[in-house]
């Protein structure tokens, strides 16, 4: 039992005695709802039929009187009007009506004074029987980390009642930040059995007298299971969480022209001076515009050779700039030890030394699976010179994996294999997702030459991701990889357990996701709702790390079809790539205020009239772009296009689609796919006018419907027409 505040103990001694005025009640299946208020707070208590209870506070009165002015109740829902010193509350409580719906109650306040609010007490007691929160326990298995999702979801054990995903809306505080100059990170958590949200506490900022402002906007998903083990945990997650996605206000996405964003992105990274370094007559790409220091990487070519390869399949162009990066890649490979190297032999010279990783021949572990990731696509797409550095590097691969029997460190030395730096942190381990990747890398040799003995190895690295839970993300990409890997490894083997290690890989993604949009301070420029923070512990998100989840999200839904997938699954995958095609145009720095961007840049310098993106976007109140311009995120453009614009045969117009989708088909002036996801969303389906000629009309229907979709003319000429997820669609014209 863990040390209580006084407002949980006198919250807790409330709950124990049966005399409270129950305000308003409302049941569903086995789960009573009960309003109740007390001296300082308004509550709706949860009650399972078979034991257990949960309080949520929905508003707080600091000085103990508050009156119940009004109560109304409809339907589902319930008002309630509150009369406190500190102002007039409005509440609003929506009550479950189906399984799978959320518990949902809004609060605002009008204070009547300017309110300075120092500190405010969590939403969430456990009170137990007797009121003896010592009588409970519980499992927390996540909670927000900085500005990540505003969600705790735990588990109550004793007594083993259910578990709970609770979300609050952070996009609803905007206001109360925006007046009083605070940020939403680590506002949803606490520790058993006092949880839930907290205000922000403020300062010197006040709130307003007399101005209506939200103070929380939260739902709850309830269920009456307690998972046992990992496998139940990670789906539940998934599960709770899609629920809550559903019901969760969203923002609108926007429509912006790839097409044109790429073109001015390529000419940017092929023309400007500071994308480039020269050594030994050949160009490199440097990591951030402007770095003339660092020696070239192979990882940054290669993370920009793979997306420009995509462009070209789907345009038919011709990029001299795609041979001008392959011919510097022979010089990466060092043959004493017969891998492809990090940093350039020839250039290691110039490495600092000021950090582990830059010395000579010391190697970040997932810094050698990514370029081998990369050369594996381009040998299975016919590439000589990348299938031969590949099949010349995977044996020195394979040496490193068995030597730290496939749990990596974060650096090592390349020609000793000592370890320079073992964990990411003191008890956490190191690099857990790079057996992930690693087995990614293994299948892809596998489906090159046939060879079992790399289907052995990427199924000895699956199995040591088991028992890691949501401690398996080091970093984005190779976490999203490794998902992908291992639904792969269920296709050949059968085996269920790597389809699970999947769903684990994934519920770590998403545990590192945004689901709210930070509309105060400079966070009123750029939309963030769903974006992705890198690191588990990063302050910021990146442009990197997300294109190339997004990527891999489309990977993993290809490789899915035929499987059955939990529908939750494809439900997130295709929200996030959704949200991804509307603000990864916001990492570029002409599409931002020059007063957002960071006065000081680590690394390089940040030129705003370059379409070069930028690696950084942090809480509003932080200006963005002090680590760099990241020349190796120019694969963002690259990446959205092919996945989401269709070329016509015969027709001047294209297709784009902000969903996944599949078995993309014309004929005979009709069009029919198939989208991804959830029939309870939806997406856009945009006709792109291209020449600016006048498009058709066009008749839009879902074969699941008869009725035919109306569509929107934009100003740019385009036709828009709104469908949902999870449906068979045809376009004809």
């Amino acid at each position: 039992m863990n040390g209580i505040s006084p407002w949980t103990a006198a919250a807790s001694h409330t709950f124990a005695g049966d005399k409270m005025e129950i305000i308003y009640s409302k049941s569903f299946n086995d789960i009573n709802f009960i309003v109740n208020a007390t001296h300082d707070s308004l509550w709706v208590l949860a009650e399972w039929a078979g034991g257990g209870k949960i309080a949520f506070r929905m508003a707080y009165s600091p000085n103990g009187i508050l009156n119940v002015k009004h109560t109304d109740g409809k339907n589902q829902e319930a008002i309630f009007h509150l009369d406190t010193v500190i102002g007039d509350y409005y509440i609003k409580v929506v009550f479950p009506e189906n399984e799978g719906s959320a518990l949902k109650y809004t609060t605002t306040l009008k204070p009547h004074t300017d309110l300075l609010i120092p500190f405010w007490p969590r939403d969430i007691v456990v009170p137990g029987s007797n009121g003896k929160p010592e009588n409970t326990a519980g499992n927390i298995h996540v909670s927000q980390v900085g500005t990540r999702s505003g969600l705790i979801y735990f588990s109550i054990t004793r007594p083993r009642a259910g578990s709970v995903l609770y979300m609050q809306n952070l996009t609803a505080l905007a206001d109360y930040c925006q007046q009083t100059e605070t940020s939403c990170a680590e506002t949803v958590g606490g520790r058993w059995p006092e949880l839930g949200f907290a205000l922000p506490p403020t300062k010197e900022k006040p709130l307003a007298a007399g101005k209506k402002v939200t103070l929380s906007d939260a739902l709850v998903v309830l269920s009456r299971e307690v998972p046992d083990d990992e496998r139940g945990v990670i789906k539940q997650y998934l599960d709770l969480m899609a629920d809550a996605y559903v019901e969760l206000p969203k923002p609108e996405t926007q429509y912006h022209n790839w097409p044109v964003i790429l073109d001015k992105g390529l000419k940017d990274l092929i023309e400007s001076p500071g994308c480039w370094s020269y050594v030994n007559g050949h160009a490199y790409f440097n990591a951030y515009v402007s770095d003339y220091v660092t020696p070239p990487e192979i990882m940054v070519q290669l993370a920009v050779l793979l997306p420009l390869l995509d462009y070209v399949e789907w345009s038919g162009a011709s990029l001299d700039v795609m041979k001008v990066i392959k011919e510097g890649l022979p010089a990466f490979y060092d043959k004493k030890l017969k891998t492809i190297m990090r940093w350039l032999p020839a250039a290691e010279n110039k490495l600092d030394g000021e950090e582990e990783q830059k010395k000579p021949k010391v190697m970040d572990s997932w810094y050698l699976q990514h370029p081998l990731l990369n050369l594996s696509r381009m040998a299975l797409k016919g590439d000589s010179l990348a299938k031969q550095l590949f099949l010349d590097s995977i044996g020195y691969a394979i040496k490193v994996a068995r030597h730290f029997k496939y749990q990596w460190p974060v650096f090592y030395h390349m020609e000793t294999l000592e370890t320079v730096k073992a964990e990411t942190e003191p008890g956490k381990g190191g690099e857990k997702d790079v057996a992930g990747i690693y087995a990614h890398v293994m299948l892809q040799a596998y489906e090159l030459t046939n060879d079992k003995k790399y289907l052995s190895e990427a199924e000895k690295a699956a199995q040591t991701l088991q028992g890691l839970g949501f401690e398996m993300f080091y970093q984005a990409n190779n976490t999203a990889f490794g998902a992908g890997a291992m639904l792969r490894l269920f296709k050949i083997t059968k085996n269920k357990l790597y389809l699970e290690l999947s769903y684990l890989a994934l519920a770590n993604v998403f545990k590192n996701v945004r689901l709210w949009d930070c509309n105060y301070g400079y966070g009123k420029y750029f939309p963030s709702f769903f974006c992705l923070f890198p690191l588990s512990n990063a302050p910021y998100t990146a442009v990197y790390e997300e294109q190339e989840v997004f990527c891999a999200f489309h990977d993993y839904l290809k490789h899915a079809e035929g499987v059955e997938i939990l529908p939750s699954i494809s439900l997130l995958l295709s929200e996030f790539i959704r949200y991804m095609v509307s603000r990864a145009v916001y990492y570029y720095p002409p599409m931002l205020p020059k007063e957002m961007l960071s006065d000081e840049v680590k690394v390089g310098e940040v030129d705003p009239k370059l379409w070069i993106a930028l690696e950084d976007m942090h809480d509003g109140w932080e200006k963005n772009g002090g680590v760099g311009q990241e020349v190796y995120g120019a694969g963002n453009a690259f990446g959205i296009l092919p996945r989401h614009y269709f070329k016509v045969p015969g027709e001047s117009f294209m297709v784009c689609i902000d969903y996944p989708v599949a078995g993309f088909k014309c004929r005979n002036n009709k069009i029919t796919f198939n989208t991804k996801g959830d029939s309870r969303l939806t997406c856009r389906l945009i006709m792109v006018a291209a020449d600016k000629k006048k498009l058709p009309i066009f008749t839009v229907r879902l074969k699941e419907h008869k009725e035919q979709i109306k569509g929107n003319r934009m100003k740019d000429g385009h036709t828009e027409f709104a469908i949902t997820g999870n449906a068979s669609v045809e376009v004809s014209w």
